[in-house]
């Protein structure tokens, strides 16, 4: 059952990036950019109650990694997710920081920024001292793609006592049947899945 409001909530932005979610991109996940619309309303709702919102971006390393062998595109000459690396995008008709997050959800100044190089955004990262820190108890977790980095960073936030909440239509696959049954597992024994509409009407 999922709680009426969400006590002292961050907003956790997953992986929203120009190598993800820009037309052409080299790991494009097309679904992603449906989702920019419920994003936008629900940092809108938390930069208006001057909440934490926390932006995650997937670095790759720049030496040959175990990751390399699933996501090849991380390799040269592509070097997907390289900071530093530009990349010409047909959607937007110029080249642009390919690990930055999308425009369309450009951080705020006061916004976390989290850089890692997994799947999940706690792992060797100051995530989980930072939010501890400001006092959060809930989670409301967005982002790309539901079935690797955002579920490894909503099963991290259980392990370290965060009440998260996966935002059904913030979230985006590939992979339907991946998408589907990861929203499934992780409202049975990890947390709450709800629509964006559901979040913002539970907004304390």
């Amino acid at each position: 059952m999922e709680p009426d409001t969400f006590g002292r909530a961050a907003l956790i932005v997953v992986d929203m990036q120009n190598d993800f979610v820009r037309r052409g991109a080299p790991l494009e996940v097309p679904d992603a950019r449906v989702t920019i619309e419920p994003h936008c309303a629900l940092l809108s709702a938390f930069r208006a109650r001057n909440w934490t919102v926390v932006y995650t971006r997937f670095l790759s390393r720049t030496e040959p990694c175990l990751l390399w062998n699933w996501s090849p595109q991380c390799r040269p000459p592509t070097k997907c997710c390289w900071k530093g690396h530009r990349r010409h995008y047909i959607d937007v008709g110029r080249e642009l920081e390919c690990t930055d997050v999308i425009e369309e959800l450009d951080p705020a100044s006061g916004d976390v920024i989290i850089d890692k190089y997994g799947y999940g955004a706690f792992h060797d990262t100051p995530l989980a001292d930072t939010l501890h820190g400001r006092g959060i108890e809930s989670l409301i977790v967005t982002g790309t793609v539901t079935q690797i980095c955002v579920e490894e960073t909503a099963r991290e936030a259980f392990h370290h006592g965060f009440r998260t909440t996966m935002v059904s239509d913030a979230v985006s696959s590939f992979a339907p049947d991946l998408h589907a049954a990861t929203l499934k597992n992780f409202a049975m024994k990890y947390g709450w899945v709800a629509p964006s509409a559901d979040v913002l009407a539970r907004l304390a």
